[in-house]
């Protein structure tokens, strides 16, 4: 993965991750999910971090859901990558449905699969 793929960052007392995976509709890879949850494990006892914000780089949507490329590759041998790639999404999931501080996610556009998974705890 790519660095940009997940850019996370506190501004103004706001911690923001943007999906930076324009040309895939910011399609979710376990790298990007493990971004996420990294950031929101260091946030949540960050007295400078009030709230969550979810955003996407581009105009084409907010997320497409798992990268269905991936997951078919990895189908198509032992799945190991895929079966990772769920596990790391699942986990994702639940942190922020239990998470202590407010999170929003900016959603328009292409909202598929994990995409709504996670906009929906917000």
């Amino acid at each position: 993965m790519s660095e940009s793929e997940v850019i996370t960052r506190i501004e103004n007392g706001v911690g923001r991750i943007t999906l930076n995976r324009p040309k895939a509709i910011h399609a979710l890879n376990r790298a990007m999910c493990e971004a996420m949850i990294e950031a929101l494990l260091a946030w949540r006892e960050d007295s400078a971090v009030q709230s969550v914000l979810i955003d996407h780089a581009g105009e084409r949507g907010f997320c497409a859901g798992g990268d269905i490329r991936m997951i078919a590759e990895s189908g198509a041998g032992d799945a190991s990558e895929a079966k990772a790639f769920f596990r790391s999404e699942y986990q994702l999931n639940h942190l922020m449905f239990v998470y202590s501080k407010p999170i929003t996610a900016v959603v328009d556009g292409i909202v598929m699969g994990g995409g709504v998974g996670i906009s929906e705890p917000a």
